[in-house]
């Protein structure tokens, strides 16, 4: 025969693994120093001016061709 399982506790444990994966998440995400923070600051920065560097010119639309 099978045995008796409360579904309440799986749905708690489940929530709780969760929580526990979110919360590692965040750790890695928020749990940084200001000199880390500010390293990915500027290395976003130059990413973002390099991208913008090598885009071209034709923010106004196609030339016309008369």
């Amino acid at each position: 025969m099978a045995e008796i399982v409360s579904l309440n506790q799986f749905r708690k444990a489940r929530k709780r693994a969760k929580a526990a994966s979110e919360a590692s998440g965040n750790r890695l995400r928020h749990g940084r120093t200001k000199a880390e923070k500010q390293r990915d600051a500027a290395e976003r920065d130059l990413q973002a001016n390099a991208r913008d560097g090598n885009q071209l010119e034709r923010k106004d639309g196609p030339p016309d061709t008369d």
